[in-house]
């Protein structure tokens, strides 16, 4: 409480290295002292150094760092996939042992060998076909169904006997949907490659994108599947056609073959 301008009300306020009177409160003496400077206008305390206010605390300082993870190694890569009939080297390189072998090889399809179809017709032949998998139904004659009815109609119209055509598959049996992808990785084109060389066709016709694919040629070439002519091995004129199940359920595809037929015979 204020008296005259020049009064400023003060409490007794005991300094540092004195002895307080006995039953004097300090913290009443502290409040005093306070309370004059708050009565003096001195009620805030001043730093001149800038200080950030948002800034985050800094991290106490420590001698110990943070423990280091061990370093697991890398696991080893998985074991390469066994080729699909085992060593090329030791792949028969006579036809009669090669239909044999394919008959009976467990390598050629992971230990199966039932429902697996041989491959017909003669060595050397003027045309070798050679289409993805057997029909579901074959059991002692390759391509025994529709498909084969529709195959023999093709060869009739070019002029070719259906006996007088060799006629093979890229798989041993059957097989609704292959991975051709893990197929192509163990070889299997590899082994396509060397039964054309063995039959040694004249000319061949493969049916089915894939089958063309395995053989060297890239389908994506080509907007029109049926116009795809290339080379197979030693020098063999190849066509790529549509998959013989797909030209029965497009019948617009057969003309479109017809005349890739012609072209290619007349080149």
């Amino acid at each position: 409480m204020k008296g005259a301008a020049w009064q400023v009300k003060t409490r007794r306020v005991t300094f540092s290295g004195q002895t307080p009177p006995h039953g004097t409160d300090l913290s009443a003496d502290i409040a005093a002292a306070l309370d004059w400077w708050r009565e003096a206008g001195v009620d805030l305390d001043y730093d001149e150094a800038a200080r950030d206010w948002l800034a985050g605390a800094a991290p106490a300082a420590t001698d110990q760092q943070a423990p280091q993870l061990p370093v697991l190694p890398a696991p080893p890569p998985p074991p390469p996939a066994p080729k699909i009939g085992g060593d090329a080297a030791a792949w028969p390189a006579d036809h009669a042992a090669f239909v044999q072998w394919w008959m009976t090889e467990p390598l050629l399809d992971s230990g199966q060998v039932f429902g697996r179809v041989a491959p017909r017709g003669p060595v050397t032949a003027p045309i070798m076909v050679l289409v993805d998998h057997p029909e579901a139904a074959d059991s002692d004659r390759l391509l025994s169904g529709e498909e084969g009815r529709l195959l023999d109609a093709i060869l009739r119209a070019i002029g070719i006997e259906p006996d007088q055509a060799y006629v093979a598959s890229v798989l041993p049996r059957h097989m609704p949907l292959p991975d051709w992808a893990a197929l192509e990785q163990g070889g299997i084109g590899q082994l396509a490659l060397h039964h054309v060389g063995l039959a040694a066709p004249q000319r061949l016709i493969t049916f089915g994108k894939h089958v063309s694919s395995l053989l060297g040629n890239d389908p994506a070439k080509s907007a029109d599947p049926a116009r795809q002519f290339y080379q197979v091995g030693a020098g063999i004129p190849a066509l790529a056609a549509p998959a013989l199940a797909t030209l029965m359920a497009r019948p617009r595809g057969k003309a479109g073959l017809w005349r890739a037929l012609l072209d290619w015979q007349n080149a």
